[in-house]
């Protein structure tokens, strides 16, 4: 399948196959927990709907993706708000709006802009701006972006009124310049900047960083901070919780989807509502229950669209989390960024892990087993037969002290790939014994997680 392929025109592909699947449980018990990475505690979830004109508005003035105006109706508006409310009705949400959107002079999208703004009088939504249809970096020159993104923050300051100012940005993937510039500029310090393990589908690819929030670094979006020399004091958040098995692939290698997770295209859209439904609980669960045991916090996001629909399958998904974990604070994107980035100044603090067992799902092998541990200095994944009890083999290990470099033309890979890479696509990225990397890479590993060194 080509890399070009798009989300929605996966839908269905592997239906038959999901249909004749069980789904595990999420993943088991761990053993002993770690040292948190930060006085960050909790269970969090963020929610995102994007309210645009054309699917993909890549800037101002060119549009390459299909015009989604009818889909984007005030009572589609409307129908959303109420069915996040009918899930977590103390809750508050995010809304994203692009530059088509707010530009727009027709009166439904006039009426949109009022209802968006009174959500916020409301309800204490944030509103804030998309650029770009989430690729402004792979279309727009970062000059481009920044006067964008600063015209379009006015536009909505004077929509919502009252010199409202959003807390963060909505972008899908922005550079780690304009990240700076929404900090130094615009005073706002949390930038939904990445999506993460992103590779060969829609229009851009992006795997590399952590998917946990971090302060880039000022040489590549993905890469954490290493000092104050090259620190950027903007919040950098994903924007979709994926299933960690599913992730470690090439776009839909293996007929598999690589975005599967808690987004309802991949899931609902693409299963069916039991398995979708389920596959989006037991991705949650992966963070809010062993990954909130290994990091003492949790955290889950998703951006949907207006576009697509999926509104019961949002209350449904929220019932069941505040069911299940009631103290799960449901926050705006920038509420969130702002409280993790009260807990940590800087980047010394990132110690994340997580420990997924497969769902069942498609692309989601219940006997396997990955972990990941990500921190400043690098991120490493370990892959592993659980039934059988095999060695865990790397499959991805990317150095963050070394040098990197994001690109100066415009093209769709955004990528931080060095040592070994989890989506396999160079000849070095092939699953290999923590004992065959070189041995200052393993000292590397072994002085932060010496437990390790057992399983090499």
């Amino acid at each position: 399948m080509g890399g070009d392929w798009t989300r929605r025109e996966f839908l269905g592909r592997s239906a038959a196959v999901a249909a004749s699947l069980g789904l595990a449980g999420a993943a088991g018990e761990i053993g002993a927990e770690t040292i948190a990475p930060s006085g960050l505690r909790g269970r969090f979830l963020t929610h995102v709907s994007v309210v645009r004109v054309n699917q993909i508005e890549v800037t101002p003035d060119r549009s390459i993706g299909e015009d989604e105006a009818m889909d984007n109706r005030p009572e589609r508006i409307r129908s959303r708000r109420e069915a996040f409310r009918a899930g977590c009705p103390d809750g508050k949400m995010t809304w994203a709006i692009s530059w088509l959107a707010l530009k727009d002079n027709r009166k439904m999208y006039q009426d949109i802009r009022r209802l968006l703004a009174s959500y916020h009088d409301q309800y204490g939504d944030e509103i804030t701006f998309i650029p770009g249809g989430y690729f402004a970096p792979m279309y727009a020159t970062r000059e481009d972006i920044r006067k964008t993104i600063h015209q379009a923050l006015g536009m909505i300051t004077e929509m919502v009124g009252g010199g409202y100012r959003p807390q963060c940005l909505v972008a899908g993937f922005m550079d780690a310049e304009n990240q700076r510039l929404l900090a130094a500029d615009e005073g706002i310090h949390v930038c939904q900047g990445q999506i993460w393990s992103q590779l060969g589908i829609d229009n851009g690819d992006g795997d590399g960083g952590i998917c946990y929030p971090y302060y880039p670094s000022r040489e590549h979006y993905l890469k954490p901070a290493q000092g104050p020399a090259d620190f950027i004091d903007c919040v950098c958040l994903d924007g979709w919780t994926c299933d960690f098995l599913t992730a470690r692939r090439n776009g839909f290698q293996g007929g598999f989807n690589s975005r599967l997770g808690v987004g309802p295209i991949e899931s609902v859209g693409n299963l069916g509502v039991d398995v979708g439904r389920k596959e989006m609980m037991d991705t949650t669960a992966v963070h809010f229950d062993t990954g909130y045991t290994l990091n003492n916090f949790g955290w889950v996001t998703a951006i949907w669209e207006v576009s697509i629909g999926h509104d019961a399958d949002l209350t449904y998904w929220l019932q069941r989390i505040r069911e299940r974990w009631p103290d799960t604070k449901v926050q705006t994107e920038g509420e969130f960024g702002l409280e993790w980035r009260k807990h940590n100044p800087n980047n010394a603090k990132l110690n994340y892990r997580f420990d997924a067992k497969g769902t069942g799902a498609p692309g989601s092998e219940k006997d396997l087993e990955i972990q990941w541990f990500m921190n400043r200095e690098f991120r490493l994944a370990l892959l592993r037969d659980w039934v059988k009890d095999t060695p865990p083999l790397a499959i991805d290990f990317t150095r963050y002290d070394l040098k990197a470099e994001e690109p100066h033309t415009l093209q769709r890979e955004w990528n931080l790939m060095n040592v070994l890479n989890q989506k396999g696509t160079r000849p070095q990225d092939k699953p290999m014994r923590l004992r065959d990397l070189p041995l200052e890479d393993q000292r590397r590993i072994f002085a932060r997680y010496p437990e390790l060194k057992i399983k090499a």
